[in-house]
């Protein structure tokens, strides 16, 4: 049975005559199935599941799927199942974490190598007019000193 919503799909495993509709009159919940997380989160209760399948139940291909590749499970091993899911997932945030400081880093990085390359790029700039401004200077004749430049005479 298809619940959850668009997008967002969350099943529930249950016992139901063939001719009901997918989401329709069930006769027994039997366990629940999420493909959404990382990974599938599959909770199944395997005694009602054989029940059914010993009065003559036949699971769909997709449900014999689910109770083939999730053997029964003591509570311990679900725990430790739990945890290593909750262990692998902390690991995973703390990688995204690391990743996208790492990113931030190089980013800063590349931004004040440009800043340095255009502060370099401005000096150099300068340092090529001053050495125009130096050339021409070298170039030009002395000039005489104009009647209003020269130095006045005293008696």
């Amino acid at each position: 049975m298809r619940m959850g919503a668009k997008k967002k799909p969350f099943y529930r495993v249950v016992v139901k005559e063939k001719r009901s509709k997918r989401d329709g009159k069930y006769l027994e919940n039997v366990g629940t199935y999420n493909p959404m997380a990382n990974p599938a989160e599959i909770d199944l209760k395997h005694e009602r599941i054989q029940y059914w399948i010993s009065v003559g139940a036949q699971p769909t291909e997709t449900v014999a799927s689910l109770i083939k590749h999730n053997p029964v499970q003591t509570e311990e091993e679900k725990a430790e199942a739990l945890q290593a899911r909750e262990v692998q997932a902390e690991a995973e945030k703390t990688a995204k974490a690391e990743a996208a400081k790492a990113q931030s880093d190089a980013k800063k990085a590349e931004a004040a190598r440009v800043e340095a390359e255009k502060a370099e790029a401005k000096r150099a700039e300068e340092a090529q007019i001053e050495a125009e401004k130096a050339e021409a200077e070298a170039d030009k004749p002395e000039e005489s000193p104009t009647e209003e430049n020269k130095p006045e005479v005293s008696e």
